[in-house]
């Protein structure tokens, strides 16, 4: 089965994802939509060995309000799963 991110909740410029199927050693980073660029300074990765759980990510100041989804990439650095598109205000 494909990982996916399940959910995304967005409060006090905090992003919590939760995830199912993503591996302990996966990446999750922020893109912006119109672009396509990956946001660096927000990646995180998954700590805990059990499959199903959730990340957060802190937004820097530096963020301007737009449309942006979360992208997951597995160990190998490989593509494991995408969110919906969410609006950061």
């Amino acid at each position: 089965m494909k990982p996916i991110i399940s959910s995304i909740e967005i409060e006090n410029r905090v992003i919590v994802a939760k995830y199912q199927r993503l591996m302990v050693g996966a990446k999750v980073v922020l893109v912006e939509k119109a672009s396509g660029r990956q946001l660096p300074e927000t990646a995180t990765r998954v700590a805990s060995p059990v499959p199903v759980g959730a990340v957060r990510i802190r937004l820097p100041e530096a963020i301007e309000p737009g449309t942006y989804f979360l992208k997951a990439f597995n160990g190998h650095g490989e593509d494991a799963a995408r969110s919906a598109d969410f609006e950061i205000g």
